[in-house]
Protein backbone atom coordinates (compact mmCIF):
# COMPACT_ATOMS: atom_id res chain seq x y z
CA UNK A 1 0.00 0.00 0.00
CA UNK A 2 0.93 3.72 -0.59
CA UNK A 3 1.28 6.25 2.34
CA UNK A 4 -1.59 8.09 3.34
CA UNK A 5 -2.95 10.88 1.66
CA UNK A 6 -2.44 14.20 2.98
CA UNK A 7 -5.09 15.35 5.43
CA UNK A 8 -8.32 16.59 4.40
CA UNK A 9 -8.20 20.46 5.19
CA UNK A 10 -11.39 21.48 7.24
CA UNK A 11 -12.68 23.73 4.51
CA UNK A 12 -12.20 20.25 2.34
CA UNK A 13 -13.76 18.18 5.12
CA UNK A 14 -17.11 20.28 5.40
CA UNK A 15 -17.24 19.80 1.34
CA UNK A 16 -17.88 16.33 1.42
CA UNK A 17 -20.67 15.50 -0.73
CA UNK A 18 -23.79 14.18 1.23
CA UNK A 19 -24.34 12.19 -1.98
CA UNK A 20 -20.78 10.16 -1.51
CA UNK A 21 -22.01 10.40 2.44
CA UNK A 22 -25.37 8.93 1.90
CA UNK A 23 -24.31 6.70 -0.76
CA UNK A 24 -21.48 5.35 1.67
CA UNK A 25 -24.35 4.88 4.46
CA UNK A 26 -26.29 2.78 2.03
CA UNK A 27 -28.96 5.41 0.85
CA UNK A 28 -30.35 5.48 -2.47
CA UNK A 29 -28.21 7.66 -4.14
CA UNK A 30 -25.68 6.35 -6.91
CA UNK A 31 -22.46 5.94 -5.42
CA UNK A 32 -19.67 3.99 -3.79
CA UNK A 33 -20.79 1.41 -0.77
CA UNK A 34 -18.17 -0.33 0.45
CA UNK A 35 -20.29 -4.03 0.00
CA UNK A 36 -18.85 -5.74 -3.10
CA UNK A 37 -21.43 -6.02 -6.11
CA UNK A 38 -23.32 -9.15 -6.95
CA UNK A 39 -20.65 -10.23 -9.67
CA UNK A 40 -17.85 -8.89 -7.61
CA UNK A 41 -14.89 -10.89 -6.58
CA UNK A 42 -14.96 -11.78 -2.66
CA UNK A 43 -14.64 -9.13 -0.61
CA UNK A 44 -13.86 -8.47 3.04
CA UNK A 45 -16.58 -8.09 5.45
CA UNK A 46 -18.52 -4.57 4.73
CA UNK A 47 -16.71 -1.74 6.91
CA UNK A 48 -18.69 1.33 8.84
CA UNK A 49 -19.84 3.93 6.72
CA UNK A 50 -17.96 6.40 8.21
CA UNK A 51 -15.02 4.67 6.88
CA UNK A 52 -16.52 4.62 3.69
CA UNK A 53 -16.68 8.21 3.31
CA UNK A 54 -13.57 8.54 4.80
CA UNK A 55 -11.68 6.53 1.92
CA UNK A 56 -13.65 8.00 -0.86
CA UNK A 57 -12.73 11.31 0.46
CA UNK A 58 -8.89 10.15 0.65
CA UNK A 59 -9.07 8.71 -2.73
CA UNK A 60 -10.91 11.59 -4.83
CA UNK A 61 -7.18 13.24 -5.80
CA UNK A 62 -5.15 9.67 -5.25
CA UNK A 63 -6.17 7.24 -8.23
CA UNK A 64 -3.27 4.99 -7.47
CA UNK A 65 -4.45 3.87 -3.77
CA UNK A 66 -8.39 3.82 -5.06
CA UNK A 67 -6.83 1.26 -7.38
CA UNK A 68 -5.04 -0.52 -4.49
CA UNK A 69 -8.09 -0.01 -2.36
CA UNK A 70 -10.80 -1.04 -4.82
CA UNK A 71 -10.03 -4.54 -5.99
CA UNK A 72 -9.11 -7.99 -4.02
CA UNK A 73 -5.41 -7.93 -5.45
CA UNK A 74 -4.02 -11.75 -5.47
CA UNK A 75 -6.94 -13.17 -4.43
CA UNK A 76 -10.12 -15.01 -6.86
CA UNK A 77 -9.68 -14.39 -10.63
CA UNK A 78 -6.38 -11.48 -9.50
CA UNK A 79 -4.43 -14.15 -7.57
CA UNK A 80 -0.88 -13.68 -8.50
CA UNK A 81 -1.26 -10.33 -9.22
CA UNK A 82 -0.44 -8.08 -6.23
CA UNK A 83 -1.38 -4.92 -7.91
CA UNK A 84 -0.56 -1.97 -10.57
CA UNK A 85 2.55 -2.81 -12.65
CA UNK A 86 5.08 -0.52 -12.06
CA UNK A 87 4.37 1.74 -14.70
CA UNK A 88 0.90 1.77 -14.21
CA UNK A 89 1.69 3.39 -10.44
CA UNK A 90 3.97 5.66 -11.63
CA UNK A 91 1.12 7.17 -13.91
CA UNK A 92 -1.62 6.65 -11.35
CA UNK A 93 0.21 8.75 -8.88
CA UNK A 94 1.40 11.08 -11.52
CA UNK A 95 -1.74 12.29 -12.17
CA UNK A 96 -2.24 12.28 -8.27
CA UNK A 97 0.26 14.36 -8.30
CA UNK A 98 -1.06 16.77 -10.54
CA UNK A 99 -4.53 16.48 -9.21
CA UNK A 100 -3.61 17.84 -5.77
CA UNK A 101 -1.45 20.57 -7.56
CA UNK A 102 -4.94 22.01 -9.07
CA UNK A 103 -7.27 24.05 -6.64
CA UNK A 104 -10.45 21.95 -5.72
CA UNK A 105 -13.07 23.11 -8.44
CA UNK A 106 -16.05 25.18 -6.93
CA UNK A 107 -13.85 26.25 -3.51
CA UNK A 108 -15.16 29.13 -1.97
CA UNK A 109 -12.98 32.27 -1.93
CA UNK A 110 -10.45 30.89 -4.17
CA UNK A 111 -9.96 31.78 -7.71
CA UNK A 112 -11.29 29.58 -10.48
CA UNK A 113 -8.39 27.05 -12.13
CA UNK A 114 -7.85 28.44 -15.78
CA UNK A 115 -8.09 26.20 -18.91
CA UNK A 116 -4.40 25.45 -19.51
CA UNK A 117 -4.32 23.29 -16.17
CA UNK A 118 -6.34 20.34 -17.67
CA UNK A 119 -3.99 17.26 -16.78
CA UNK A 120 -2.77 15.50 -20.28
CA UNK A 121 -1.57 12.65 -19.91
CA UNK A 122 -0.22 10.40 -23.53
CA UNK A 123 1.05 6.68 -23.39
CA UNK A 124 2.47 5.35 -26.08
CA UNK A 125 3.46 1.63 -26.05
CA UNK A 126 4.57 -1.84 -27.13
CA UNK A 127 1.59 -4.70 -27.48
CA UNK A 128 0.29 -6.65 -24.16
CA UNK A 129 1.06 -4.01 -21.36
CA UNK A 130 -2.07 -3.51 -19.80
CA UNK A 131 -3.38 -0.22 -20.91
CA UNK A 132 -6.49 -1.14 -21.71
CA UNK A 133 -7.14 -2.07 -17.69
CA UNK A 134 -5.71 1.29 -17.21
CA UNK A 135 -8.36 2.61 -18.71
CA UNK A 136 -10.80 1.00 -17.11
CA UNK A 137 -9.53 1.50 -13.59
CA UNK A 138 -8.82 5.39 -14.39
CA UNK A 139 -12.74 5.65 -15.85
CA UNK A 140 -14.02 3.64 -12.78
CA UNK A 141 -11.82 6.21 -9.96
CA UNK A 142 -12.94 9.23 -11.75
CA UNK A 143 -16.58 7.96 -11.42
CA UNK A 144 -16.51 6.48 -8.08
CA UNK A 145 -14.80 9.27 -6.61
CA UNK A 146 -16.60 12.55 -7.40
CA UNK A 147 -20.54 12.93 -7.79
CA UNK A 148 -22.00 13.95 -11.17
CA UNK A 149 -18.38 12.98 -13.24
CA UNK A 150 -18.63 13.23 -16.84
CA UNK A 151 -16.77 10.55 -18.89
CA UNK A 152 -16.62 9.90 -23.10
CA UNK A 153 -14.20 7.09 -24.05
CA UNK A 154 -13.60 6.62 -27.77
CA UNK A 155 -11.16 4.70 -29.96
CA UNK A 156 -9.84 3.95 -33.44
CA UNK A 157 -12.40 1.81 -34.38
CA UNK A 158 -15.81 0.78 -33.16
CA UNK A 159 -14.59 -2.80 -33.07
CA UNK A 160 -11.95 -1.23 -30.99
CA UNK A 161 -14.27 0.37 -28.50
CA UNK A 162 -16.95 -2.02 -28.41
CA UNK A 163 -14.81 -5.46 -28.00
CA UNK A 164 -11.67 -4.44 -26.30
CA UNK A 165 -12.06 -0.83 -24.32
CA UNK A 166 -15.70 -1.36 -23.40
CA UNK A 167 -14.56 -5.44 -22.18
CA UNK A 168 -12.17 -4.46 -19.63
CA UNK A 169 -14.42 -1.65 -18.25
CA UNK A 170 -17.29 -4.08 -17.64
CA UNK A 171 -14.72 -6.76 -16.48
CA UNK A 172 -13.47 -4.67 -13.91
CA UNK A 173 -16.48 -2.57 -13.14
CA UNK A 174 -18.06 -6.30 -12.43
CA UNK A 175 -14.39 -6.88 -9.64
CA UNK A 176 -14.77 -3.16 -8.48
CA UNK A 177 -16.13 -3.35 -5.06
CA UNK A 178 -17.04 0.27 -5.44
CA UNK A 179 -19.57 -0.58 -8.16
CA UNK A 180 -22.93 -1.13 -6.88
CA UNK A 181 -24.17 2.20 -7.54
CA UNK A 182 -23.14 1.93 -11.28
CA UNK A 183 -25.36 0.45 -13.98
CA UNK A 184 -23.39 -0.97 -17.04
CA UNK A 185 -25.30 -1.40 -19.97
CA UNK A 186 -24.55 -1.24 -23.71
CA UNK A 187 -22.08 1.70 -24.12
CA UNK A 188 -22.87 3.91 -21.41
CA UNK A 189 -22.20 3.55 -17.72
CA UNK A 190 -24.32 5.09 -15.15
CA UNK A 191 -25.37 6.13 -11.93
CA UNK A 192 -28.27 3.68 -10.77
CA UNK A 193 -30.55 6.37 -9.64
CA UNK A 194 -32.56 8.20 -12.13
CA UNK A 195 -31.88 11.75 -10.98
CA UNK A 196 -28.43 11.25 -11.31
CA UNK A 197 -28.24 8.95 -14.71
CA UNK A 198 -28.02 11.93 -16.96
CA UNK A 199 -25.34 13.34 -15.50
CA UNK A 200 -22.87 11.11 -13.75
CA UNK A 201 -22.06 8.67 -16.19
CA UNK A 202 -19.19 7.58 -18.80
CA UNK A 203 -20.38 6.82 -22.51
CA UNK A 204 -18.39 5.13 -25.23
CA UNK A 205 -18.94 7.63 -28.32
CA UNK A 206 -17.46 5.95 -31.96
CA UNK A 207 -16.02 9.08 -34.26
CA UNK A 208 -16.95 10.21 -37.39
CA UNK A 209 -15.18 12.44 -39.35
CA UNK A 210 -17.79 13.94 -41.29
CA UNK A 211 -19.74 14.36 -37.86
CA UNK A 212 -17.35 14.92 -35.03
CA UNK A 213 -19.90 17.21 -33.15
CA UNK A 214 -20.76 14.22 -30.61
CA UNK A 215 -16.81 15.38 -28.88
CA UNK A 216 -18.04 19.31 -29.08
CA UNK A 217 -21.23 19.25 -26.08
CA UNK A 218 -18.69 17.74 -22.86
CA UNK A 219 -18.55 20.15 -20.65
CA UNK A 220 -19.20 20.19 -16.63
CA UNK A 221 -18.94 23.44 -15.12
CA UNK A 222 -17.79 23.09 -11.48
CA UNK A 223 -17.29 19.27 -12.11
CA UNK A 224 -14.85 16.69 -13.15
CA UNK A 225 -14.79 16.06 -17.12
CA UNK A 226 -12.19 12.97 -18.35
CA UNK A 227 -11.71 12.72 -21.78
CA UNK A 228 -10.20 8.80 -22.63
CA UNK A 229 -8.85 8.17 -26.42
CA UNK A 230 -7.72 4.36 -26.69
CA UNK A 231 -5.86 3.41 -29.45
CA UNK A 232 -4.73 7.04 -30.63
CA UNK A 233 -2.51 7.08 -33.13
CA UNK A 234 -5.34 6.06 -35.86
CA UNK A 235 -8.43 8.95 -34.32
CA UNK A 236 -7.97 11.68 -36.67
CA UNK A 237 -7.03 15.12 -35.90
CA UNK A 238 -10.49 16.96 -36.70
CA UNK A 239 -11.90 14.22 -33.51
CA UNK A 240 -8.85 15.82 -31.38
CA UNK A 241 -9.50 19.33 -32.85
CA UNK A 242 -13.39 19.03 -31.51
CA UNK A 243 -12.27 17.19 -28.35
CA UNK A 244 -10.51 21.00 -27.39
CA UNK A 245 -13.16 22.51 -26.83
CA UNK A 246 -14.21 20.11 -23.61
CA UNK A 247 -11.13 21.91 -22.44
CA UNK A 248 -12.63 25.33 -22.36
CA UNK A 249 -14.46 25.26 -19.05
CA UNK A 250 -13.07 27.27 -16.34
CA UNK A 251 -13.14 25.66 -12.09
CA UNK A 252 -13.55 22.44 -13.81
CA UNK A 253 -11.10 18.96 -12.98
CA UNK A 254 -10.16 17.76 -16.47
CA UNK A 255 -8.00 15.08 -16.88
CA UNK A 256 -7.34 13.96 -20.81
CA UNK A 257 -5.78 10.57 -21.24
CA UNK A 258 -4.66 9.42 -24.63
CA UNK A 259 -3.01 6.31 -25.23
CA UNK A 260 -2.21 3.24 -27.72
CA UNK A 261 0.25 2.02 -29.72
CA UNK A 262 2.38 4.78 -31.63
CA UNK A 263 1.25 3.36 -35.27
CA UNK A 264 2.10 6.80 -37.10
CA UNK A 265 5.13 9.05 -37.96
CA UNK A 266 2.73 11.92 -37.98
CA UNK A 267 -0.75 13.22 -36.66
CA UNK A 268 -1.76 14.52 -33.29
CA UNK A 269 -0.75 11.80 -31.14
CA UNK A 270 2.80 11.75 -32.53
CA UNK A 271 3.13 15.39 -31.56
CA UNK A 272 1.97 14.86 -27.86
CA UNK A 273 5.73 13.58 -27.59
CA UNK A 274 6.70 16.44 -30.19
CA UNK A 275 5.94 19.92 -31.04
CA UNK A 276 3.32 19.50 -28.37
CA UNK A 277 5.39 17.94 -26.16
CA UNK A 278 5.31 20.87 -23.04
CA UNK A 279 1.48 20.04 -22.60
CA UNK A 280 1.59 16.66 -21.83
CA UNK A 281 2.61 14.16 -19.36
CA UNK A 282 4.51 11.82 -21.72
CA UNK A 283 5.02 8.06 -21.25
CA UNK A 284 6.66 5.51 -23.47
CA UNK A 285 6.73 2.11 -22.43
CA UNK A 286 8.75 -0.77 -23.78
CA UNK A 287 6.26 -4.44 -23.84
CA UNK A 288 9.52 -6.37 -22.45
CA UNK A 289 9.36 -4.03 -19.11
CA UNK A 290 5.74 -5.24 -18.18
CA UNK A 291 5.89 -8.64 -16.34
CA UNK A 292 3.20 -10.38 -18.25
CA UNK A 293 3.63 -9.90 -21.49
CA UNK A 294 4.58 -12.44 -24.24
CA UNK A 295 8.65 -12.60 -23.92
CA UNK A 296 8.43 -15.65 -26.88
CA UNK A 297 6.42 -13.71 -28.97
CA UNK A 298 8.15 -10.49 -28.56
CA UNK A 299 11.21 -12.41 -29.20
CA UNK A 300 9.82 -14.12 -32.44
CA UNK A 301 9.08 -10.57 -33.23
CA UNK A 302 12.50 -9.15 -33.14
CA UNK A 303 14.10 -12.35 -34.80
CA UNK A 304 11.71 -12.09 -37.64
CA UNK A 305 11.91 -8.20 -38.03
CA UNK A 306 14.56 -6.47 -36.32
CA UNK A 307 15.22 -4.83 -33.05
CA UNK A 308 15.53 -1.39 -34.78
CA UNK A 309 12.61 -2.10 -37.46
CA UNK A 310 9.72 0.06 -37.07
CA UNK A 311 7.60 -3.14 -36.18
CA UNK A 312 9.22 -3.59 -33.19
CA UNK A 313 9.66 -0.03 -32.30
CA UNK A 314 5.86 0.52 -32.28
CA UNK A 315 4.73 -3.49 -31.24
CA UNK A 316 7.09 -3.87 -28.90
CA UNK A 317 9.30 -0.55 -27.60
CA UNK A 318 6.57 2.13 -28.15
CA UNK A 319 8.54 4.18 -29.91
CA UNK A 320 6.95 6.00 -33.14
CA UNK A 321 8.33 4.64 -36.51
CA UNK A 322 10.54 6.72 -38.52
CA UNK A 323 8.66 6.57 -41.78
CA UNK A 324 7.36 2.86 -42.61
CA UNK A 325 4.53 1.54 -40.47
CA UNK A 326 1.19 3.17 -41.16
CA UNK A 327 -2.44 2.67 -41.85
CA UNK A 328 -2.58 0.53 -45.24
CA UNK A 329 -6.17 1.99 -46.13
CA UNK A 330 -7.26 5.00 -45.26
CA UNK A 331 -10.48 5.69 -43.44
CA UNK A 332 -12.13 8.15 -45.49
CA UNK A 333 -11.12 6.35 -48.69
CA UNK A 334 -13.48 3.33 -46.94
CA UNK A 335 -16.19 5.79 -45.54
CA UNK A 336 -16.81 7.66 -48.91
CA UNK A 337 -17.20 4.18 -50.84
CA UNK A 338 -19.92 2.66 -48.73
CA UNK A 339 -21.48 6.13 -49.25
CA UNK A 340 -21.25 5.82 -52.34
CA UNK A 341 -24.04 4.72 -54.73
CA UNK A 342 -23.20 1.59 -56.45
CA UNK A 343 -23.72 1.51 -60.42
CA UNK A 344 -22.49 -1.00 -62.95
CA UNK A 345 -22.82 -1.79 -67.03
CA UNK A 346 -22.93 -5.27 -68.96
CA UNK A 347 -19.61 -4.71 -69.70
CA UNK A 348 -18.29 -4.30 -66.46
CA UNK A 349 -16.47 -8.25 -65.35
CA UNK A 350 -17.73 -10.09 -62.91
CA UNK A 351 -15.09 -11.40 -60.51
CA UNK A 352 -15.56 -13.56 -57.40
CA UNK A 353 -13.56 -13.63 -54.64
CA UNK A 354 -13.07 -16.35 -51.88
CA UNK A 355 -11.40 -16.25 -48.85
CA UNK A 356 -11.57 -19.46 -47.24
CA UNK A 357 -11.37 -19.67 -43.31
CA UNK A 358 -8.34 -21.62 -41.41
CA UNK A 359 -9.00 -21.33 -37.99
CA UNK A 360 -12.64 -22.05 -36.11
CA UNK A 361 -13.19 -18.18 -35.04
CA UNK A 362 -12.56 -16.59 -38.87
CA UNK A 363 -15.05 -16.28 -41.57
CA UNK A 364 -14.91 -17.85 -45.14
CA UNK A 365 -16.34 -15.22 -47.42
CA UNK A 366 -17.50 -15.43 -50.76
CA UNK A 367 -17.04 -11.59 -52.30
CA UNK A 368 -18.28 -10.08 -56.02
CA UNK A 369 -17.43 -7.53 -57.49
CA UNK A 370 -18.91 -6.21 -60.54
CA UNK A 371 -16.14 -3.22 -62.05
CA UNK A 372 -16.45 -0.57 -59.80
CA UNK A 373 -19.62 -2.24 -57.94
CA UNK A 374 -18.56 -4.78 -55.28
CA UNK A 375 -22.38 -3.75 -53.36
CA UNK A 376 -25.18 -5.04 -55.65
CA UNK A 377 -24.14 -8.56 -54.84
CA UNK A 378 -24.63 -9.62 -51.73
CA UNK A 379 -20.94 -11.11 -50.12
CA UNK A 380 -22.02 -14.86 -48.16
CA UNK A 381 -19.90 -14.51 -44.93
CA UNK A 382 -20.07 -18.61 -43.97
CA UNK A 383 -18.82 -20.14 -40.55
CA UNK A 384 -18.44 -23.83 -39.68
CA UNK A 385 -18.59 -25.64 -43.03
CA UNK A 386 -15.73 -27.64 -44.85
CA UNK A 387 -14.04 -27.68 -48.21
CA UNK A 388 -16.51 -29.77 -49.58
CA UNK A 389 -19.44 -27.59 -48.45
CA UNK A 390 -18.05 -23.98 -49.00
CA UNK A 391 -17.24 -25.25 -52.39
CA UNK A 392 -20.74 -26.41 -53.45
CA UNK A 393 -21.71 -22.68 -52.11
CA UNK A 394 -19.17 -21.12 -54.63
CA UNK A 395 -20.52 -23.30 -57.37
CA UNK A 396 -24.09 -21.63 -56.19
CA UNK A 397 -22.57 -18.21 -57.24
CA UNK A 398 -21.21 -19.56 -60.79
CA UNK A 399 -24.44 -20.32 -61.70
CA UNK A 400 -25.63 -17.48 -60.92
CA UNK A 401 -23.59 -15.03 -62.00
CA UNK A 402 -21.57 -16.24 -64.66
CA UNK A 403 -18.71 -14.97 -63.24
CA UNK A 404 -15.41 -13.62 -65.58
CA UNK A 405 -13.33 -15.01 -62.74
CA UNK A 406 -13.24 -17.15 -59.28
CA UNK A 407 -10.47 -16.66 -57.54
CA UNK A 408 -9.92 -18.44 -54.01
CA UNK A 409 -7.29 -18.51 -51.68
CA UNK A 410 -5.18 -21.30 -52.05
CA UNK A 411 -3.21 -21.71 -48.75
CA UNK A 412 -4.09 -24.06 -46.03
CA UNK A 413 -7.45 -25.75 -46.62
CA UNK A 414 -8.69 -23.05 -49.42
CA UNK A 415 -6.62 -25.81 -51.49
CA UNK A 416 -9.62 -28.69 -51.08
CA UNK A 417 -12.17 -25.75 -51.95
CA UNK A 418 -9.71 -25.27 -55.44
CA UNK A 419 -9.66 -28.90 -56.52
CA UNK A 420 -13.46 -29.73 -55.89
CA UNK A 421 -14.32 -26.78 -58.05
CA UNK A 422 -11.90 -27.82 -60.72
CA UNK A 423 -12.78 -31.54 -60.22
CA UNK A 424 -16.93 -30.66 -60.89
CA UNK A 425 -15.64 -28.75 -64.14
CA UNK A 426 -15.33 -24.99 -63.16
CA UNK A 427 -12.29 -22.97 -63.59
CA UNK A 428 -10.52 -21.16 -61.06
CA UNK A 429 -7.54 -19.19 -59.99
CA UNK A 430 -5.87 -20.73 -56.87
CA UNK A 431 -4.57 -17.56 -55.34
CA UNK A 432 -1.46 -17.06 -52.95
CA UNK A 433 -1.36 -14.57 -50.76
CA UNK A 434 2.61 -15.20 -50.33
CA UNK A 435 3.19 -15.63 -53.85
CA UNK A 436 5.31 -13.20 -56.13
CA UNK A 437 4.46 -9.81 -57.26
CA UNK A 438 3.71 -8.52 -61.15
CA UNK A 439 5.59 -5.40 -59.83
CA UNK A 440 8.30 -6.81 -57.63
CA UNK A 441 9.97 -3.01 -57.67
CA UNK A 442 6.48 -2.09 -55.36
CA UNK A 443 5.48 -4.87 -53.64
CA UNK A 444 7.04 -7.97 -51.40
CA UNK A 445 4.53 -10.12 -52.22
CA UNK A 446 1.39 -10.65 -54.24
CA UNK A 447 -0.93 -10.23 -51.02
CA UNK A 448 0.51 -6.32 -50.64
CA UNK A 449 -0.06 -5.55 -54.62
CA UNK A 450 -3.86 -7.11 -54.58
CA UNK A 451 -4.78 -4.60 -51.53
CA UNK A 452 -2.52 -1.80 -52.91
CA UNK A 453 -4.87 -2.31 -56.37
CA UNK A 454 -7.64 -2.43 -54.05
CA UNK A 455 -6.60 0.90 -52.53
CA UNK A 456 -6.77 2.17 -55.71
CA UNK A 457 -9.79 1.11 -56.86
CA UNK A 458 -11.54 2.80 -53.49
CA UNK A 459 -11.36 6.61 -54.99
CA UNK A 460 -14.45 5.31 -57.20
CA UNK A 461 -15.59 1.93 -56.11
CA UNK A 462 -18.77 1.63 -53.87
CA UNK A 463 -18.76 -0.97 -50.46
CA UNK A 464 -21.09 -2.57 -48.27
CA UNK A 465 -21.96 -0.37 -45.37
CA UNK A 466 -20.30 -3.23 -43.55
CA UNK A 467 -18.70 -2.17 -40.66
CA UNK A 468 -16.76 -5.13 -40.35
CA UNK A 469 -15.77 -4.84 -43.62
CA UNK A 470 -15.00 -0.94 -42.59
CA UNK A 471 -12.57 -1.86 -39.44
CA UNK A 472 -10.52 -5.04 -41.36
CA UNK A 473 -9.71 -2.97 -44.32
CA UNK A 474 -8.60 0.37 -41.73
CA UNK A 475 -7.14 -1.73 -39.24
CA UNK A 476 -4.41 -3.31 -41.16
CA UNK A 477 -1.04 -2.22 -41.30
CA UNK A 478 2.09 -1.70 -43.26
CA UNK A 479 5.76 -1.61 -43.60
CA UNK A 480 8.50 -1.91 -45.45
CA UNK A 481 11.32 -4.92 -46.50
CA UNK A 482 15.03 -4.63 -46.46
CA UNK A 483 14.64 -3.29 -49.65
CA UNK A 484 12.22 -0.83 -49.32
CA UNK A 485 9.12 -3.02 -50.91
CA UNK A 486 5.33 -2.39 -49.36
CA UNK A 487 4.83 -4.81 -46.66
CA UNK A 488 1.43 -6.03 -45.12
CA UNK A 489 1.39 -6.47 -41.32
CA UNK A 490 0.61 -10.33 -41.08
CA UNK A 491 -2.30 -12.14 -40.13
CA UNK A 492 -1.02 -13.32 -36.38
CA UNK A 493 0.51 -10.40 -35.92
CA UNK A 494 -2.85 -8.40 -36.03
CA UNK A 495 -4.69 -10.90 -34.16
CA UNK A 496 -1.56 -11.05 -31.25
CA UNK A 497 -3.09 -7.09 -30.72
CA UNK A 498 -6.34 -7.86 -30.48
CA UNK A 499 -7.97 -7.75 -34.05
CA UNK A 500 -9.84 -10.24 -36.12
CA UNK A 501 -8.41 -11.66 -38.82
CA UNK A 502 -9.35 -9.63 -42.38
CA UNK A 503 -11.76 -12.33 -43.71
CA UNK A 504 -14.06 -9.97 -45.92
CA UNK A 505 -11.46 -7.30 -46.87
CA UNK A 506 -9.10 -10.54 -48.20
CA UNK A 507 -12.04 -11.72 -50.25
CA UNK A 508 -12.53 -8.91 -51.85
CA UNK A 509 -8.27 -7.98 -52.22
CA UNK A 510 -8.82 -11.43 -54.18
CA UNK A 511 -10.74 -9.98 -56.90
CA UNK A 512 -8.02 -8.01 -57.50
CA UNK A 513 -5.47 -10.64 -58.76
CA UNK A 514 -5.64 -9.58 -62.33
CA UNK A 515 -6.68 -7.15 -64.66
CA UNK A 516 -9.82 -8.37 -66.22
CA UNK A 517 -10.95 -6.58 -69.67
CA UNK A 518 -14.84 -5.42 -70.61
CA UNK A 519 -17.10 -8.70 -71.62
CA UNK A 520 -19.25 -8.35 -74.58
CA UNK A 521 -22.48 -8.22 -73.82
CA UNK A 522 -23.45 -10.21 -77.43
CA UNK A 523 -21.48 -13.02 -75.98
CA UNK A 524 -23.81 -13.59 -73.13
CA UNK A 525 -27.01 -16.09 -73.34
CA UNK A 526 -30.20 -14.62 -71.67
CA UNK A 527 -29.70 -16.39 -68.04
CA UNK A 528 -26.05 -14.49 -68.09
CA UNK A 529 -27.26 -11.35 -69.14
CA UNK A 530 -30.18 -11.49 -66.18
CA UNK A 531 -28.27 -13.09 -64.19
CA UNK A 532 -25.76 -10.17 -64.00
CA UNK A 533 -28.93 -7.78 -63.44
CA UNK A 534 -30.33 -10.16 -60.35
CA UNK A 535 -31.63 -8.72 -57.47
CA UNK A 536 -32.76 -12.16 -55.77
CA UNK A 537 -30.65 -13.34 -53.72
CA UNK A 538 -31.03 -17.42 -53.10
CA UNK A 539 -28.93 -17.35 -49.93
CA UNK A 540 -30.89 -14.91 -47.99
CA UNK A 541 -32.87 -17.34 -45.80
Amino acid sequence: MVSSPRPSSPRETRRQDPLVLEAAAGGPAPAVPLQPAAAAEPAAAPEPPDAAAALLEACRRDPLRWVEEAFAWDRGRLAGHAGPQPWQREALAEIGRRLTALPEPGREGEEPDDTGAAIRLAIASGHGIGKSAFVAWLILWALTTRPDTQVVVTANTETQLRTKTWVQLATWHRRCRFSKGFKLSGLSLAAADPGHARTWRCDAVPWNETNPEAFAGLHNQGGRILLVFDEASAIPDVIWETAEGALTDRDTEILWLVAGNPTKASGRFRECFGRYAHRWSRRQIDSRSVGFTNKAQIAQWVEDYGEDSDFVRVRVRGVFPRVGTAQFVASDLVEQAQAREAAHGLQDPVVVGVDVARYGGDETVIAVRVGRDARTHAWIPLRGLDSMQVAARVVEVIRRLRPDAVVVDGGGVGAGVVDRLREVGHPVIEANFGGRADDPRVYADKGAEMWGRLRDWLAGGALPADPLLRDQLVGREYGYSPTLQIRLERKQDMKARGLASPDRADALALTFWAEWGARDPGALDPAAASGLKAEWNPFEE
